[in-house]
């Protein structure tokens, strides 16, 4: 049962379940090799985190990835960022910096590959160091439970490779203001990476839906 919900929860997050797709529940048994029951029961777990939407008449489909859904998330998700970067720049270790510093660097490495999936592990990587270096238990818990919404629109963002210059720039400079220990300049730095995604994932947005149109 939970290897089907986290398989198709997998498959919608990295895109390879497209929004606006149907999910045909005896496709997906044939597909997964199971029967119709745990794929019932794991659409719904799906409803219930928004990753699905049921359309009358029409059955189980991928939701949408709207403006509105986005923004919610990467408004609260901007917050947080701010806040890791600013209680990061009080309490990270040398080994962490250290450590971030590599992430930096295998992230830049990892774009040249155009792995989209392993260019996403990358960047949680990366931004998986800042946040256990606040050594704050709650926010690491607050941010982990909205992680699982943000990854699908990171990989929006992701597989816009003119995107990637700029990011590996962003991470530089979020990376020395940790160094120099900058607060003001650490938290502007984070909440710019997150404005600069959302632009780029509302035009990705508007070009799927005019492509769509035509």
């Amino acid at each position: 049962r939970d290897v089907v919900f986290n398989t198709l929860r997998q498959a919608i997050l990295t895109g390879e379940l497209k929004p606006g797709e149907r999910l045909m529940e005896i496709h997906l048994a044939n597909r997964l090799g199971v029967s119709r029951t745990p794929i019932r029961e794991a659409i719904r777990k799906l409803e219930l985190e928004g990753l699905v939407t049921m359309i009358p008449r029409r059955g189980a489909e991928v939701a949408q990835i709207t403006e509105k859904s986005m923004s919610d998330v990467l408004e609260v998700r901007r917050a947080m960022d701010a806040l890791c970067a600013e209680l990061a720049c009080e309490r990270i270790t040398e080994e962490e910096l250290a450590r971030l510093k590599d992430a930096c660097a295998n992230f830049e490495k990892v774009t040249k590959s155009k792995d989209v999936k392993e260019i996403a592990k990358a960047d949680v990587q990366l931004h998986d160091i800042i946040l256990q270096a606040t050594g704050n238990a709650r926010l690491v818990q607050l941010v982990n439970n909205l992680s699982e919404q943000m990854y699908r629109y990171r990989f929006e963002y992701i597989k816009d490779f003119t995107q990637h210059e700029r990011i590996v720039e962003e991470h530089r400079i979020i990376y020395e203001s940790l160094v120099s220990r900058d607060k003001s300049k650490a938290s502007e730095a984070a909440k710019v990476h997150i404005d600069n995604q959302k632009k780029a994932i509302i035009r990705q947005i508007r070009l799927d839906r005019e492509s769509k149109d035509r």
